[in-house]
């Protein structure tokens, strides 16, 4: 399998690290700590770029790509530890891309591409898949439209989202009892409670309390919101694999540069072998979650079966949460004291892999869902 960008692809990596090199150093992220935890100007660069509308199709002013052509975005973006809810967004807008009607798709997507809106996402799979669980909302018909209550925890992207996607149960019929809608982050009845997460993420557990939807708010058909909740978040969950391997590759990058730099016994510590083999075994992690990665983007656009999807999706989230654990935690120990430090950059990717590795479902998650997938085979 060839896993080098095909020309295009690396150009608009190259235009990405560009970007980020010159503009989004870690030292100029002040804005990370402060009341939107993330920069309105770098929204709108984004934009510019053609990224926001890259996975959208070009009758609403995307581009047509996929999870691989997502890929040499989200391995910057995991490189430069971007603070945008990016994935966020383009995720919850999958939605509306997938299932929405073409009233939804003309209203959302091209307000997506432009950087004029920005979506969250909370939808839980049937099974409590979702770590960290959040308790479901609860959706009944109300005249015309839809009254919404209930709480969901940890959305990522939710204090910065003017819309949200929302799964719901509408009836107790199973797997075919849950929908979606799309509500306004600031309609009467929703409430935030915001905060930020260890890798400078902004979240927040949003409640909802007789929220009324218009009947225009359903995404798709009621009752059948799970199937388009798997595929999308696999498809996330894809993307999330190569942004890990972006991040990866700098701890990589960053640990040999300083085991080169840093000096005992009059000698730079990298001279020594015990430090080279270790080098080596995150390399060899880095290799390994790339091909995984590559694999995950691939089959998330082309696999028609469902069953299958999610078992390449869950065997290559294993693998990368174990390189985020090793290449993370080995980073910080080569790099010593300093390597916890606020000032250093790897103390921030290490957060941020050991976040990735949770996301979506940690390891222990996608091990017993790829058992039972297996089984099922």
């Amino acid at each position: 399998m060839n896993f080098d960008y095909n020309e295009e692809q690396q150009l608009l990596a190259d235009s990405i690290k560009r970007f980020i090199d010159k503009d989004y150093d870690f030292e100029t992220r002040k804005y990370v700590a402060s009341a939107e935890g993330y920069s309105a100007e770098v929204w709108g660069t984004l934009a510019e770029m053609g990224l926001l509308g890259l996975p959208f199709s070009p009758d609403y002013e995307g581009f047509g790509g996929g999870a691989v052509d997502l890929m040499s975005v989200m391995e910057c973006m995991g490189a430069g530890l971007v603070v945008e809810p990016y994935l966020p967004t383009v995720t919850a807008a999958q939605f509306v891309a997938r299932a929405g009607s073409e009233a939804q798709k003309k209203a959302i997507l091209p307000a997506v591409a432009s950087g004029e809106l920005k979506d969250g996402l909370r939808a839980d799979r049937s099974r409590g898949a979702l770590r960290p669980r959040a308790r479901r909302g609860r959706g009944e018909e109300s005249g015309a439209g839809w009254t919404l209550d209930g709480v969901k925890q940890v959305v990522i992207g939710a204090p910065q989202a003017d819309q949200l996607v929302v799964s719901a149960r509408t009836s107790n019929d199973g797997d075919r009892g849950i929908s979606l809608f799309l509500v306004d982050a600031r309609a009467a009845g929703v409430s935030m409670k915001a905060y930020r997460t260890i890798d400078e993420l902004r979240a927040a557990d949003v409640g909802f309390k007789g929220v009324q939807l218009g009947a225009d708010a359903l995404i798709g058909k009621p009752g059948e919101g799970l199937a388009h909740i798997e595929a999308v978040v696999d498809f996330a969950t894809a993307l999330l694999c190569a942004e890990a391997v972006g991040a990866i590759k700098y701890a990589n990058d960053a640990t040999l540069e300083y085991i080169k730099t840093r000096k005992q016994f009059g000698v730079p510590i990298g001279a020594f072998q015990a430090l080279q083999h270790r080098m080596v075994d995150m390399v060899i992690s880095w290799e390994q979650a790339r091909s995984m990665a590559c694999m995950a983007c691939a089959r998330v656009d082309s696999e028609k079966d469902a069953g299958e999807r999610k078992r390449l999706i869950s065997a290559a989230k294993i693998r990368i949460a174990d390189a985020c654990r090793h290449v993370s935690q080995e980073a910080i120990q080569l790099h010593g004291g300093m390597g916890m430090t606020e000032e250093m950059k790897v103390s921030h990717t290490f957060r941020r892999l050991t976040m990735i590795a949770q996301q979506f479902g940690d390891a222990d998650h996608h091990l017993e869902r790829f058992a039972a997938l297996d089984k099922v085979a």
